[in-house]
C-alpha cells in the first residue's frame, strides 16, 4: 500500500514553481509541498484512531517488557543491557513501521568520498548502511521529527544499531507517562539547559557508555554499540530558532546562516572529549525536506496531523552524509572546536542552498555503492522507510506475549 501511495504521489506531483532566476522559486499561495489534502474528516478520524491505537499499544507493550526484565540488572547486568537493548530496537521497530503506513515517503541518500562504500541498494529496494557499532551522529535540525529519520538509518546498518541509539533530549520529556519511562530505561541523556546542572549527569551518563560488557548485544571489541545522536543547534529551525540564531551570530561577530542555526559548541565538545579513544569517526547528516520554500521551516508544514492524517508527509527525506575522524577534531580547546563545528555548519547551509536551488544535494558516485552507474539519477539511493520484513512487527510483542502464555499455563496447573 505504502509503494503504492509513492507511485501515485510521483504520478501526481504539481508542475514546479517557476524559477525567477538566480535559483529563487515564487512560493505558491497556499500550496502545501506534501500536496493537497488526501483524506476527509471521517477518514482522518479514523487514521487518528489507529494511528493512536498501535502507537500506544506498542508503547505499553515496550515499557511492560522493560519491568519485567528489571530482576536481570541484579542478576546479571549484561544480560540486562542487552535484554533493554532488544525493547529498544522495538521502538525502532514501531517508528519504522509507524512511518511505512502512516507517512509513506521517499528517502533520497548520498554522500561525499568519505562514507564511499558505506551505502547501497539492495535487490528489493531497500538501503543498507555499513556504518560503525559505536559513533556519534551530528545533524541540523529541520523538523521534530528529525530523529526518527536517523533511528531508521541505524536500523538498516549492517549490522543493526537501532537497539543501542542515544539521544540528548530535553528534561521535561522524561516526565511523560509511558513514553518517558521508556526513555529512562533506554539510557537517554536528559538536559535542562545549564551546564553546571547538565555536565555532571553527562559525564556519568557518558562513563557508562564507554564501559565493557560481554553480553550477547556486545560490539566486537568488548565496548557495546552505540550511536550517540547529536543536535548542535539545541533546536529545530523555526521563527523563533532563526531569531535566537541570528541574535547568537550577532553577540559573537559573525554572519548567520540562510538554513541552518548556528550550532553552540559546549555540548558536543564535552561529549566528544569524554568518549574520545572510544569512539573513531562523526557521522556529519544533512538533512532537506522537498518543497520547503525559501526562507520557511519544515516544521511548520510536516507536523503530526499532515504528515500522519492527511495524508501530507514530504515527498521527499533528503540526507547527504560526511564522515570525520575524531583523530583529525581539534579537541584541546574550546575556541579551536567552535570554529571548526561552524565551519561544518557553514558547509552545510550551503549544501542545504544547493538542495534549495537544485532539489538535489551533490552526488558522488563513489559515495553510493553498488547504486551508481554513471547517470545522474543513479547517483542516488532512493528508498522507503519500511523493515525487511513485514513480520517484524510481532517482536514488539513477543517478550510480553510470552509471559502471559506462562503465566497464564501456570495458572491453569494452580
Amino acid at each position: 500500500m505504502a509503494t503504492e501511495d509513492l507511485k501515485q504521489r510521483k504520478r501526481t506531483m504539481p508542475a514546479p514553481v517557476p524559477d525567477f532566476g538566480a535559483g529563487i522559486r515564487e512560493e505558491a499561495k497556499n500550496e502545501h509541498p506534501g500536496g493537497d489534502i488526501k483524506h476527509g474528516g471521517l477518514i482522518q478520524l479514523m487514521r487518528v484512531f489507529l494511528f493512536a491505537a498501535y502507537f500506544w499499544a506498542c508503547c505499553f507493550t515496550i515499557v511492560a517488557t522493560q519491568l519485567l526484565g528489571v530482576p536481570l540488572y541484579w542478576y546479571n547486568k549484561n544480560y540486562y543491557y542487552a535484554y533493554i537493548a532488544l525493547t529498544k530496537q522495538s521502538f525502532g521497530l514501531l517508528i519504522t513501521t509507524m512511518t511505512q503506513w502512516w507517512s509513506p515517503t521517499l528517502v533520497r541518500i548520498s554522500g561525499d568520498a568519505s562514507v564511499a562504500g558505506q551505502m547501497k541498494k539492495t535487490a528489493d529496494g531497500r538501503v543498507e548502511c555499513y556504518f560503525p557499532e559505536r559513533m556519534i551522529m551530528i545533524a541540523n535540525h529541520q523538523l521534530y521529527s528529525d530523529w526518527l529519520y536517523l533511528w531508521w538509518v541505524a536500523y538498516t546498518n549492517q549490522p543493526q544499531t537501532h537497539g543501542h541509539i542515544y539521544i540528548i533530549l530535553k528534561e521535561s520529556l522524561k516526565y511523560v507517562p509511558v513514553i518517558g519511562w521508556g526513555m529512562m530505561f533506554y539510557g537517554f541523556i536528559f538536559m535542562s539547559r545549564k551546564m553546571s546542572t547538565d555536565q555532571p549527569r553527562m559525564a556519568h551518563r557518558l562513563k557508562q557508555l564507554k564501559q565493557r560488557h560481554s553480553g550477547p548485544m556486545s560490539g566486537s571489541t568488548g565496548l557495546d554499540p552505540m550511536w550517540l545522536m547529536l543536535f548542535p543547534e539545541g533546536t529545530n529551525a523555526s521563527d523563533n530558532g532563526r531569531a535566537k540564531s541570528a541574535k547568537w551570530a550577532e553577540k559573537i561577530g559573525i554572519k548567520d546562516m540562510q538554513h541552518a542555526l548556528v550550532p553552540r559548541s559546549t555540548g558536543t565538545f564535552f561529549c566528544l572529549n569524554e568518549l574520545k579513544g572510544t569512539v573513531d569517526y562523526v557521522y556529519d547528516c544533512t538533512l532537506a525536506y522537498e518543497g520547503v520554500p525559501r526562507g520557511k521551516f519544515g516544521q511548520d508544514y510536516f507536523t503530526l496531523k499532515s504528515s500522519y492524517f492527511q495524508g501530507r508527509p514530504p515527498k521527499s527525506v533528503n540526507m547527504y552524509w560526511r564522515r570525520f575522524a575524531v583523530a583529525d577534531i581539534p579537541l584541546d580547546d574550546l575556541n579551536t572546536f567552535d570554529l571548526w563545528l561552524r565551519d561544518r555548519w557553514y558547509e552545510k547551509d550551503a549544501l542545504i542552498e544547493q538542495y534549495v536551488c537544485t532539489g538535489r544535494f551533490p552526488a558522488n558516485e563513489v559515495s553510493s555503492n553498488g547504486t551508481t552507474n554513471g547517470t545522474a539519477k543513479n547517483n542516488f539511493i532512493e528508498t522507503e522507510v519500511k523493515p525487511k520484513h513485514w513480520w517484524e512487527v510481532g517482536r514488539i510483542f513477543i517478550v510480553l506475549a510470552t509471559f502471559g502464555l506462562i503465566a497464564n499455563i501456570l495458572a491453569k496447573m494452580v
